[in-house]
């Protein structure tokens, strides 16, 4: 018992100047999660376009077959986010959203955005990092 009290005592008076404030697990975590972010904006994007283009270009039961297919996927993908809160993930993935579909729109549409759908992107992916990763009490 006595051991136990002492070896607390001794972690916790230690100087944490010296120790990193993020260790490899909460890294790995954070990585896996902005990975999911990524694939799932992949997801719901593209699954959105094949039923965009189905439907507007008469591309047929195929494209939109397979749009809705990969529109399943995305929510698979928000699943598999390590937070445990629903409305907090799908609120991040909001700003993932935009993001996302401003880059689709200039790789695969040839949209141009302008400065301020950059800033807007800008902002809304500093809110996602924020109700994401920031420390909670």
């Amino acid at each position: 018992m006595w051991i136990v009290w002492i070896r607390q005592r001794s972690t916790t008076n230690r100087d944490t100047r010296d120790r990193p404030s993020i260790d490899s697990l909460q890294t790995a975590t954070i990585a896996r999660s902005i990975a999911l972010f990524v694939l799932a904006a992949l997801a719901e994007v593209s699954g959105a376009w094949l039923i965009w283009k189905g439907w507007r270009d008469h591309r047929g039961l195929l494209w939109i077959g397979s749009g809705v297919l990969v529109l399943g996927l995305y929510g698979f993908l928000a699943a598999l986010q390590p937070e445990q809160h629903f409305g907090r993930v799908l609120a991040a993935y909001g700003a993932i959203f935009v993001a996302g579909s401003l880059a689709w729109a200039a790789m695969v549409d040839k949209f141009r955005p302008g400065r301020w759908d950059f800033v807007g992107a800008g902002l809304c992916l500093l809110g996602a990092a924020v109700m994401m990763y920031a420390p909670r009490d």
